[in-house]
């Protein structure tokens, strides 16, 4: 059960009674939401072994026609994944390797937990992924691979192709996470770096049957891009992915050996990854367990069930994260005037904003949102507004999010803290860190995009 560890402060840093219980709603929201879409509950819902068939939805496979059953993956919700199967399929299993971040290891008896670096790879990352490439190479047609899919696989499940080094990609990852490219941005470019993702590991299974168990944090669910897609047809080109790099002034900036392999790639001298029409995709089932709509459908049902007027915002947001904060408060300014809807009322937003990295300081997407939207939160208004990531990891941080209220702003000058210029240095980190309102869960063991909230 996962528990924001710093709650109280959180609650008690409020300047009045309302803004008290907003935001201890606001932080019940947060911990009931998490803890919806924990990875183990998601698979028992959608796994189950009956008579000795694996039944996936709709989906059913007889255990007995198989002569080994493999578990491979990687993401942030791994080990939690790997637990969960191993819990299910019990002595059906095989061997297999996952690979996870550093520090989220749970108990499993048949799969290896490999613990890699995130967000930049590392050498442990490769290594767990050339020994899923080697299970995949030695599987047959009478052998079933289960694939544990989760944000964060792109870069725990690293294998550069030939020609890239681990440097190159480490260079790469860094330079796209900076520039404000999205998610599926960087992941075209990922995908045509690698020797795993994008459709190989499919590739190099085959005749092997493939389940697809994929926990998603890419709005709107596209298997392409969730961990760069291992064990599904990649859409996406070198020419796009060379288009990436230019179009955030990356190109000359990158390694020579990438500029080459892009090149190449562009100009077909290079095999391009697995399509949709490839023989290797037939015998690849998928399912995704959970998203960041199960997340926010989550946030609705506790806000419902503290008597809250809700409003669901069903369309995701996205774009630069000061922008889209500001706008989250205006419509919070808003909100609280109309008088047809009755009070306390909660708001649910769902998504995943960039950050455009300018300054030199330190925070994360949900942290810079938060910072934006309190610039905006008019004073007379009583707000909270929270945002956070339910992987418990905003940016490169120890902090899951931030809260801000309709006084954040006053308490931040009486510091002598001047906020726009925080911003602009995108240090909101250190701007939150002062006032003590980063919200602290640790990994949380899950990943599906972030989640923001209002109540007032």
């Amino acid at each position: 059960m996962i528990k924001i560890r710093n709650r109280k402060e959180l609650v008690a840093n409020g300047e009045t009674a309302h803004i008290r219980e907003c935001r201890k709603i606001a932080l019940d929201c947060i911990e009931y939401t998490i803890n919806a879409v924990d990875p183990k509950q998601l698979l028992e819902r959608n796994v189950k072994v009956e008579n000795g068939c694996l039944q996936v939805g709709c989906c059913s496979f007889e255990l007995s026609k198989f002569r080994h059953i493999y578990v491979v993956g990687g993401g942030k919700a791994g080990g939690r994944m790997a637990s969960a199967i191993e819990e299910i399929m019990g002595s059906y299993l095989t061997a297999g390797v996952v690979n996870i971040p550093y520090g989220t290891a749970q108990k499993t008896c048949i799969i290896e937990l490999n613990q890699a670096s995130h967000p930049i790879p590392d050498e442990a990352g490769v290594r767990g992924t050339l020994r899923m490439m080697e299970i995949a190479e030695q599987a047959d047609e009478s052998d079933l691979i289960i694939s544990l899919i989760s944000g964060g696989g792109s870069s725990l499940m690293s294998l550069p192709r030939e020609g890239v080094t681990l440097a190159d990609k480490k260079t790469i990852t860094d330079l796209l996470l900076k520039s404000g490219a999205s998610i599926t941005e960087i992941n075209v470019v990922r995908k045509h770096l690698s020797a795993f993702k994008g459709g190989w590991l499919a590739k190099k299974a085959f005749p092997a049957t493939v389940l697809n168990l994929v926990l998603s944090d890419v709005i709107g669910d596209p298997l392409d891009a969730i961990a760069s897609g291992p064990t599904v047809p990649d859409p996406s080109t070198f020419k796009q992915a060379k288009a990436v790099m230019e179009k955030y002034n990356l190109w000359s900036s990158i390694p020579g050996s990438v500029q080459t392999v892009l090149a190449k790639g562009e100009r077909d001298f290079l095999e391009e990854t697995p399509k949709a029409e490839d023989l290797a995709f037939r015998n690849v089932y998928n399912k995704i367990i959970g998203n960041n709509r199960s997340a926010t459908l989550a946030a609705v049902d506790c806000f419902n069930s503290k008597g809250l007027s809700t409003l669901w915002m069903a369309k995701n947001i996205d774009g630069e994260a000061r922008i889209v904060g500001s706008s989250i408060a205006n419509f919070a300014n808003n909100a609280f005037d109309l008088e047809f809807i009755p009070k306390p009322l909660g708001v649910v937003m769902g998504g995943e904003t960039t950050v455009t990295v300018r300054g030199k300081g330190l925070g994360g997407r949900n942290q810079e949102l938060a910072l934006s939207a309190a610039l905006s939160l008019r004073p007379d208004k009583e707000c909270v507004i929270a945002s956070f990531s339910t992987d418990g990891i905003d940016g490169p941080t120890d902090a899951a999010g931030a809260i801000v209220d309709s006084y954040t702003l006053k308490r931040a000058k009486e510091r002598g803290v001047n906020p726009l210029s925080i911003l602009d240095d995108n240090d909101s980190y250190d701007f939150f860190s002062g006032l003590k309102d980063l919200v602290f869960t640790g990994a949380t063991g899950t990943n599906v995009n972030d989640v923001s909230v209002i109540v007032c």
